[in-house]
């Protein structure tokens, strides 16, 4: 029997995943951004338990959608980039909750059809077993911020009214209600396409007034020293993330008025953060903290109470999390980890560091080691761009994020930090053989007169 199995006389746990697309770690009140984008995280992650060195395991919406769904790195599960499905003998978080006999639901973006047209509606074969659904494969190029359009069941377009957070969150409310009246346990996992960009637009369209409110909110130093779009973007972007965490609160209180939030686990997550064209052509795809650090936090019975937790996270992790939380059997192939093992104390075998895997189907894969004091990153030539894994990589980034957190000193090449790199390279060989990738060779980074390496994740 699984250690987080419910007692027989209580019933297993709700658990409700509120799942954002694109959130930067630093935009949340928790981790010191002073404009208040937040408030309700930031209360009901101190009540419950707060990841605060949470990480992607791939920072790309498709790769990071298929770990979140499956506990698999995304060179196992397929998905290594945008457009792949899950394949049909992968473990999936709805099936594991199907069998255990919780009622699934699934709203919003998806990202995991497979299909060649990312604007087709998702077939049902593709949903990952979620049993009610209302959703669409990529939302930012089916619908506008002031016209969500999603689609059923049985593949009815269904057109939202409202600005498409509000529009989204009042058909999960109304799903939450109908649940309160029954007795069976469910899963439900929404996801929002915000505060990511709008594709058709390259913009941050947050609700009508809000940018305005943010106007002078300041810039997180990265995007200070490195300029790229946000000067021109930021204050959408808060905008839309102040709307999201308003949509947090108004499904906090309907859990609190039906009853719900006595016995629901709530997870609030992003697959990724967002650099704004400060690392590479566009807002993702690297392995700095903008791209790979991200908003994570469980509340709710077993969780109030953790505390600000600083071990490795990764989402890689959020499978195994919620199954154990429920008290559901693991499937072998999961590779992530249970977060539980942390509450009340980290275990002796806990890793100090996470995998990061980035790259895309234009781009050469690169591969990273992050542990709370370094970030160590290599990437493959140019012509292994379009492939998963290459069999040799080099040096590329290193950085102290003690005391540079915000990645603007490039410590890649430096003769005073060879021996660390090469104790960080052995360490990254040995999780990548963990995560079931073929043997690569690590080469050391290039260095200029001065020390500093001037290679760069291409864009």
């Amino acid at each position: 029997m699984n250690s987080q199995t419910p007692s027989p006389s209580k019933p297993p746990p709700n658990i409700l995943v509120f799942f954002v697309d694109q959130q930067r770690w630093d935009t949340l009140g928790l981790n010191g951004y002073p404009a208040g984008l937040t408030p309700n995280f930031d209360r009901l992650a101190r009540q419950g338990t707060f990841f605060k060195q949470a990480v992607t395991p791939q920072p790309v919406c498709g790769p990071a959608r298929s770990c979140i769904q499956t506990g698999q790195y995304a060179t196992t599960t397929g998905v290594w980039k945008n457009g792949p499905g899950l394949k049909p003998d992968a473990p999936k978080l709805a099936e594991c909750f199907n069998r255990a006999g919780y009622h699934t639901a699934y709203f919003g973006k998806w990202h995991l059809s497979g299909d060649s047209d990312e604007t087709a509606p998702v077939q049902e074969a593709n949903r990952g077993g979620y049993r009610h659904w209302l959703g669409a494969n990529c939302v930012e190029l089916t619908s506008g911020p002031y016209s969500a359009r999603l689609w059923d069941n049985e593949n009815n377009e269904v057109n939202l009214p409202g600005y498409r957070v509000d529009a989204q969150t009042d058909v999960m409310l109304d799903y939450l209600h109908d649940r309160a009246k029954d007795k069976q346990p469910f899963l439900c996992f929404h996801s929002y396409l915000e505060p990511h960009h709008q594709n058709s637009h390259d913009n941050y369209p947050a609700p009508n007034g809000y940018e305005d409110l943010y106007r002078y909110a300041p810039l997180p130093p990265d995007l200070q020293a490195l300029g790229g779009s946000a000067p021109q973007h930021w204050p959408g972007y808060c905008g839309m993330i102040k709307r999201l965490d308003e949509a947090l609160g108004r499904t906090m209180d309907l859990l609190e008025s039906t009853g719900l939030a006595e016995n629901t686990v709530v997870v609030y997550l992003s697959d990724h953060g967002c650099h704004f064209k400060t690392r590479n052509a566009e807002y993702k795809r690297s392995p700095h903290e903008s791209s790979v650090r991200i908003p994570l936090a469980f509340w709710g019975p077993g969780w109030n109470g953790g505390g600000e937790r600083n071990e490795a996270a990764s989402l890689v992790d959020l499978m195994p999390t919620l199954l154990d939380t429920a008290g559901i059997e693991m499937p072998a192939a999961v590779q992530g980890r249970s977060l539980c093992a942390l509450r009340g104390g980290a275990p002796a075998d806990w890793p100090e560091d996470t995998l990061i895997q980035f790259g895309d189907a234009w781009l050469p894969p690169g591969r990273a080691l992050r542990t709370n004091r370094w970030k160590y990153a290599v990437t493959a030539r140019e012509a292994d761009a379009r492939k998963a894994a290459a069999e040799q990589y080099r040096e590329t980034h290193l950085y102290d994020l003690h005391s540079d957190p915000y990645e603007l000193n490039n410590l890649a090449g430096r003769a005073s930090h060879r021996e660390l790199s090469d104790r960080l390279a052995k360490r990254l060989s040995d999780r990548m053989a963990e995560a079931g990738e073929p043997p690569a060779t690590i080469l050391p980074a290039e260095e200029t007169c001065a020390g500093q390496t001037l290679v760069e994740y291409p864009g």
